[in-house]
Parts: C-alpha cells; sequence; structure tokens
C-alpha cells in the first residue's frame, strides 16, 4: 500500500490510502459521537473506538493477524478541538498523517490541475471570465477526476477486493450502531452505503469550495493556487459541521445535499464475502478490548 514509483511520484495505491484515511472523519448523531468507525486496508480492516484502534489482516494461510494501538484525540488534547469547525480540523490532521508526497498528490490533483485546466479554457471561452461560471467549472473538473481515479483504481484487482473490505467495515458498523449481537449472518444484512463514510465527506468539501472560491477577491492564478490551499482547513471543517448537521436530519434540505456521496458509494463500495465480513469483526472485537481495557464502558451490543 506503500508503493512509490522510482521517481517520486505517489503510485495509485497511495492515493487510495489517502481516501482511505478521510474515512476516519467522524460525525455525530442525536448529540452523540459516534462510537465506531475504520477503513480498510489491503486485505483487512482497521476499526476504531473513541480511544483505541485495531487493524486485522488475513494472511494468505487464512490466519486473522491484528495490531491494537490506543489513541488520543485530539480534543481530550487540545480543547480548541471540541468548538465548532475546529472540531472536524483535529480529525482531518489525524486522518491525514500519511507523510508529505500524499498531501502534496492531493494538492496537485485537486487544486492544481483543475485550476490550470479552467484558466487555459477561459482563453478560448470568454464565457468562463467570470467568477461563477470560472469555479463551477473547476468543481465540475475536479469531481471528474476524483470520480475517474476512484474508477480506475476500482478496476484493479487488488483495490476491487480493498473496496470489499470497505463494504465489511460499512455493515459491522452497521450491525454494531443496530445494537444487535455482531456476527457474519447479522452483519451481511445491512447496507455498504453508510452516510458518515470518507466519500460523502469528500463530495461536500468538493461542492462547498465552489461558492467559498467564488468570493475570494483574488484574480491571477497564483494567488487563486494559493488561497485554494489556504482554506484547504476552512473548508474541511465547514464541511464537517454540515455533514454532522444532516446527519442528525435525516429528511432535510441538507440531507439530500450530502446523498451524492452515498452514490459514489457504489464505486467505493463492494459487497464483501463472509470471511472479509468476519476480519471486520476481528478488528471490530479488537478495538474495543482494548477500549474496555483502558477503562472505557464500551462493548459488543
Amino acid at each position: 500500500m506503500d508503493m512509490k514509483s522510482p521517481r517520486g511520484f505517489v503510485s495509485p495505491s497511495t492515493f487510495f490510502r489517502l481516501f482511505t484515511h478521510m474515512q476516519l472523519m467522524p460525525i455525530l448523531e442525536s448529540g452523540e459521537e459516534t462510537l465506531v468507525g475504520g477503513q480498510a486496508v489491503m486485505e483487512g480492516v482497521m476499526m476504531r473506538a473513541p480511544h483505541s484502534y485495531c487493524v486485522a489482516v488475513r494472511k494468505a494461510s487464512g490466519e486473522i493477524v491484528t495490531e491494537e494501538m490506543q489513541l488520543e484525540r485530539m480534543s481530550e488534547k487540545y480543547p480548541i478541538f471540541r468548538l465548532p469547525v475546529f472540531r472536524g480540523l483535529g480529525t482531518l490532521y489525524q486522518a491525514l498523517q500519511l507523510g508529505g508526497r500524499a498531501l502534496l498528490f492531493f494538492i496537485f490533483a485537486y487544486k492544481f490541475v483543475p485550476l490550470y485546466l479552467v484558466t487555459k479554457m477561459a482563453k478560448v471561452m470568454p464565457v468562463l471570465e467570470g467568477r461563477i461560471a470560472f469555479n463551477a467549472m473547476d468543481g465540475v473538473i475536479r469531481l471528474v477526476i476524483l470520480l475517474g481515479l476512484l474508477y480506475f483504481l476500482s478496476r484493479t484487482k487488488d483495490i476491487r477486493r480493498v473496496f470489499a473490505y470497505h463494504g465489511a467495515e460499512h455493515k459491522v458498523v452497521f450491525n454494531f450502531e443496530a445494537r444487535t449481537p455482531v456476527t457474519v449472518e447479522n452483519a451481511q444484512k445491512f447496507s455498504t452505503f453508510h452516510p458518515r463514510c470518507g466519500t460523502s465527506f469528500l463530495f461536500i468539501v468538493f461542492v462547498m469550495a465552489m461558492p467559498i472560491y467564488t468570493v475570494m477577491p483574488v484574480d491571477t492564478f497564483a494567488a487563486k493556487l494559493l488561497i485554494r490551499i489556504a482554506l484547504i482547513p476552512v473548508i474541511s471543517g465547514l464541511s464537517y459541521e454540515l455533514i454532522r448537521f444532516a446527519a442528525k436530519r435525516q429528511g432535510s434540505f441538507m440531507a439530500a445535499l450530502t446523498a451524492p456521496g452515498l452514490w459514489m458509494q457504489r464505486i467505493t463500495t463492494k459487497p464483501p464475502a463472509d470471511d472479509q465480513t468476519a476480519v471486520a469483526i476481528h478488528a471490530l472485537d479488537g478495538a474495543m478490548a482494548l477500549e474496555k481495557a483502558q477503562g472505557g464502558e464500551l462493548v459488543i451490543a
């Protein structure tokens, strides 16, 4: 998962790690912070509780191996991350601890490339010279790049298996949240499309960026690029709050706005086999056991 080309460019698998780490963004429901969340990894699943996480991977021999570790929440370490907008930034910081190369790839693919293309297009299409049209096209190109990369990744054998583990992770989280015994049979009854997935978060980030960029009083290419980079934390924090709001108001307009993120999960999740779901359950058991050992009161329903 951490392979890079000889020239130092980020590989598709490293991009996928960046994308899947966005799944760690926790959303609040009914005023209470979510108890569990996770992400898919190669041949396995990582599950996290509020203060613990466990990675479970199935070896070629069929054996499931795990690694558990305590996890300090940013909001407990730094009280400022308990405040609106800032609370999203704290979890985003944890989610993006992948190294500079992956983050630079993210900036290049979703900030520089769309801006460069629209700037060139505006020279031959005067309609794009207005800020609204310019930034709308910029946003469309950004979404096309995201969908194109995800579709490309979904065509590779290894990543298709990761997407199946992604589906397993969602099913097990649904099973846990339903407060029913977490078993392979029960988990397989649930959907692979989860509203708190990072796919939905990325979609909202990209959509929210369009009106925010439009009101920025900058005109040169360099200034537009710098403001896009500088606004990453702000847009991420606002997007976090929007999804948090929508999660508690399932029938609202805001909830409808986040629906396309669920549609995108048709690419990023696949129905898992029973043995893949078993690995996700193993990861959840490990995370919850460590949470309980630290004094937490969370137990498997």
